[in-house]
């Protein structure tokens, strides 16, 4: 019998992204073509944002958005103690500091009630994180950013599909950031976007995120003549990712439907079985992303999570961990700020007993059935374990 295997995430590719990767290729026009405006576009109706802007990654759109508004040396950010790591680089990498903030059950979402506490006179954004694809409540969030005059960014790289009152997440703040990392809702193999609100920050973002030139290349009137007006990186998104996303974006609602099928059948299955929860989405007027289905293990058993994620391997599912360690655990963080974990109680519970599983478009009724069999089994194992100690 062939064994069953189960990857975390596998990108749904067809003819279709083959062909249109094949006609850029022949075209000649790699960069600084129409396929990254047809992208930009296109997610920019589909969000509802007043613009969309390409850019090579999440973690470069956070970083751009720092360096536009001159966030720097002296300033402090605000950011949940869990997230990817890529948050508080972003950050840094500009010269701020980032401030964290302590999770809360049962979403694993920045704790909103905590925020406001850590602002100081240095504080000049928030960012918040769509941790799992499910919302903070923005609506709170935002109010606090316009009392204190801050400048608010979202993390959406888990969060695509994702809405608060039907109001896509991203749209809350100044700024929201989107990740086409292979595992994630959609893929360019490696990309990014910006949505905006406004079109404020449209033109400097654009300029910024091509080394400040001051017209862009259909803007010249002579081939290689320009000039710089503002100091910028090299963010541009390629031809080729684009054009991955323009195909990936048309295949999108259909692959929301079915992760959000297989989210709930798993869940129903599952939601039983002694010495797990499943991470929930508690409010009415929020809809999460459903990147993945994540379990958080019992605090008598989270010693086992290697054992079981091994166990899980051997029948070949494949899971994840978000995130191993909340950012004031690295090393980095850790000895740069002088941070203890004790602050951070609830994100270090999460990063030592979630485990993720896959419900993406690549997972079929079959292999759900497979799933929830053998988790039943381990964790009846694990547990029978325990109880003889």
């Amino acid at each position: 019998m062939k064994k069953i295997k189960i990857p975390f995430g596998k990108p749904q590719i067809d003819f279709r992204e083959k062909n249109i990767v094949q006609r850029v290729l022949e075209s000649g026009q790699l960069v600084h073509g129409l396929k990254s405006k047809e992208f930009e576009n296109d997610f920019r109706k589909y969000t509802g944002a007043k613009d969309a802007i390409t850019v090579s990654s999440c973690t470069a759109g956070m970083h751009l958005f720092y360096f536009t508004v001159n966030i720097g040396e002296g300033d402090e950010v605000i950011l949940p103690a869990q997230t990817h790591v890529a948050t508080a680089h972003a950050v840094e990498l500009v010269g701020a500091k980032p401030v964290f903030v302590d999770s809360k059950f049962p979403t694993g979402n920045i704790d909103v009630e905590q925020i406001e506490k850590k602002i100081t006179k240095k504080t000049k954004a928030i960012t918040v994180v769509h941790y799992l694809g499910n919302p903070v409540d923005m609506i709170k969030v935002s109010s606090l950013a316009k009392k204190y005059k801050l400048y608010l960014l979202e993390d959406c790289a888990l969060a695509l599909g994702a809405k608060i009152k039907n109001k896509h997440v991203g749209l809350y703040g100044d700024a929201g950031f989107f990740s086409f990392y292979p595992v994630k809702h959609i893929t360019t193999a490696e990309g990014g976007m910006i949505i905006l609100n406004s079109n404020k920050y449209s033109k400097i973002l654009r300029k910024k995120k091509a080394f400040g030139y001051n017209k862009s290349l259909d803007q010249r009137t002579h081939p290689g003549i320009y000039d710089v007006d503002h100091l910028g990186y090299n963010y541009r998104m390629s031809e080729i990712h684009a054009s991955l996303g323009i195909i990936q974006l048309k295949k999108f609602n259909t692959f929301l439907k079915k992760r959000s099928k297989n989210f709930n059948y798993i869940k129903n299955k599952i939601s039983n079985i002694n010495g797990l929860s499943i991470v929930p989405n508690l409010n009415s007027f929020i809809k999460g992303s459903h990147y993945c289905l994540s379990i958080l293990i019992s605090k008598k058993i989270k010693n086992n999570r290697s054992k079981i994620i091994n166990l899980l391997k051997n029948y070949g599912i494949g899971s994840s961990i978000y995130y191993p360690h909340p950012i004031p655990r690295l090393n980095f963080y850790k000895k740069k700020y002088k941070l203890s974990s004790f602050n951070y109680k609830t994100a270090s519970e999460f990063s030592d007993r979630i485990i993720c599983l896959p419900i993406g478009p690549h997972v079929n009724k079959k292999s759900l059935d497979f799933m929830s069999i053998k988790i039943k089994k381990i964790f009846a194992k694990i547990l029978n374990k325990e109880i003889k100690k």
